[in-house]
């Protein structure tokens, strides 16, 4: 258990070897780095659930883009008629 946390922590470039998850990741690909090697998580405003960016789902808000774990949650900041109010969440 430890090592599997491990690896996630340290963003499950480097599995142990002979690892099943390992082969399966690394085949993933495409995933963008930051130059420290780890994948970038963005915050969804609605839910506050933390989300890879590259999983996440964007909406451009005037000049920013905002992430979201699921359609739900972008169509309900999308519905709000103040959407700044999740801006608060946790």
């Amino acid at each position: 258990m430890r090592r599997v946390v491990g690896w996630m922590l340290r963003g499950g470039s480097r599995a142990p070897a002979g690892s099943v998850a390992g082969a399966s990741a690394a085949g993933m690909g495409g995933a963008p780095e930051t130059p420290d090697g780890a994948r970038r998580l963005v915050r969804d405003p609605v839910c506050g659930v933390h989300v890879a960016e590259v999983l996440s789902i964007p909406l451009r808000e005037g000049g920013e883009v905002v992430h979201f774990c699921s359609k739900a949650c972008r169509d309900k900041y999308a519905a709000s008629a103040n959407p700044q109010k999740f801006a608060a969440n946790g």
